[in-house]
């Protein structure tokens, strides 16, 4: 996003407060996540959900842009699911035999630096909005698993009724080695 546009945003009347209702809903999703409440949080996503974490590479300098990240639907990648697919990995959690989350995982999701990037068709008056934060995930395995994830997110939430649905979600990890034994988790 260029600065100018970015400046443009964030000085327009309507921006402060729809940056704290779009944080506000963020900061429920994850609640919603880190209390185990899934088929809650599955009802906060779009039936067309993308939600996608791409694999991160080491590349040389100035070919970030092109080589640093995966691309949907042509590499590989960490997730490039959709809500059905979610769905059924929640529903393997909850059969309480899934072997990575049995015990299940402590999870604590912290998300800051919420910043809406675009609006469509307008900051007035939003069908949709992308949003930028960041993230750390802490998870706790068993009794000595410990793992931190930290990086950032793009969202699109789609306006509806009085609240949001995730539409789409891109996570990019701040590493390019995995360093967890799995991603049983939701971001």
């Amino acid at each position: 996003m260029s600065e100018t546009l970015e400046r443009r945003l964030a000085t327009h009347p309507r921006y402060a407060a729809l940056q704290a209702e779009v944080a506000e809903f963020l900061f429920h999703e994850v609640e919603l996540i880190d209390d185990r409440r899934y088929d809650e949080w599955l009802a906060l996503l779009a039936e067309d959900l993308v939600y996608f974490m791409p694999q991160r590479m080491n590349v040389k300098f100035g070919e970030h842009a092109a080589r640093e990240n995966t691309r949907a639907g042509t590499g590989i990648s960490w997730f490039e699911e959709d809500k059905w697919t979610l769905g059924k990995r929640v529903a393997q959690i909850q059969t309480g035999v899934h072997y990575a989350e049995e015990p299940l995982s402590r999870v604590c999701h912290m998300l800051s630096n919420v910043r809406i990037t675009a609006a469509v068709p307008s900051l007035d008056d939003p069908a949709e909005v992308t949003v930028s934060s960041r993230f750390l995930v802490y998870q706790n395995r068993v009794e000595y698993e410990n793992y931190t994830f930290i990086g950032k997110r793009h969202d699109v939430l789609r306006r509806h009724g009085d609240s949001w649905l995730v539409a789409r979600r891109e996570i990019l990890l701040d590493q390019t080695v995995l360093l967890a034994k799995n991603l049983s988790i939701f971001f």
